[in-house]
């Protein structure tokens, strides 16, 4: 894998790229800055990976009590550098953040990448019968 660079945190992330790459994911197309900004700032960890240092070509972030319970979400990696190993090297630094190390109840959703995920250890559910839902349409901003 090229030179890639795994960062976290707020001030190390390019907003404007971020709001590039999460406006063509399927689970958020035409989504604006601050709504970006402002998921990311009541986030536990937001992920950023950057090829030779600067450019934004990834991103992830996790909603967590940084105890019992985290979900990972926002996982996007810009196309021309996909199946490169980059979106499984952002959920392992995930998994092993120091500031993560007391969760046990790990979640995601995926509709496309489940092979990423279970490299890293994630099955299907063991409880479908027990999770529930609510699931509203994403407001216009």
């Amino acid at each position: 894998m090229e030179n890639i660079i795994i960062k976290d945190g707020i001030e190390k992330m390019d907003f404007e790229r971020i709001t590039e790459m999460l406006s063509k994911a399927y689970w958020s197309p035409h989504i604006k800055i601050e709504e970006i900004k402002k998921g990311a700032i009541n986030s536990a960890l937001v992920v950023g990976a950057f090829a030779s240092g600067s450019e934004q070509i990834g991103y992830a972030r996790v909603i967590s009590d940084k105890t019992r319970f985290a979900y990972i979400t926002d996982v996007y990696i810009e196309e021309k550098f996909r199946k490169r190993g980059i979106g499984q090297k952002i959920i392992n630094y995930i998994l092993q953040h120091e500031e993560l190390r007391d969760v046990y109840q790990w979640l995601l959703i995926t509709k496309d990448a489940h092979g990423v995920y279970e490299k890293a250890g994630f099955k299907p559910t063991s409880r479908p019968m027990d999770l529930m839902e609510i699931r509203n349409s994403r407001p216009l901003r």
